[in-house]
């Protein structure tokens, strides 16, 4: 079981919505829309992405790696390494 199994619903709408705002992105650039208008959007649509991450990685932390944890050896190890690859590449990005 996943560790965002019970919030999935939340997640896929959250999810959709992100979806519309790269598509009102691709309108508003069919539309020959005012560039900061353009980067203003994109702005809002990459912190929505990266709440969800955020979400989803609280999640991955509280349910996988802790259960992992609980359990000790490798496969905790190999869980925290995991995580820790994954903020790393967040905090990149």
């Amino acid at each position: 079981m996943t560790g965002y199994a019970h919030s999935k619903q939340d997640h896929q709408r959250r999810l959709r919505r992100v979806e519309g705002q790269i598509r009102g992105l691709q309108r508003m650039v069919d539309e020959d829309k005012y560039c900061i208008d353009i980067l203003t959007q994109v702005s809002a649509a990459t912190s929505a992405l990266q709440s969800f991450a955020l979400s989803l990685l609280e999640e991955h932390l509280s349910h996988c790696v802790a259960e992992a944890t609980l359990k000790g050896g490798p496969e905790a190890q190999a869980k925290v390494k995991e995580a820790s690859d994954a903020i790393a590449r967040l905090v990149r990005s």
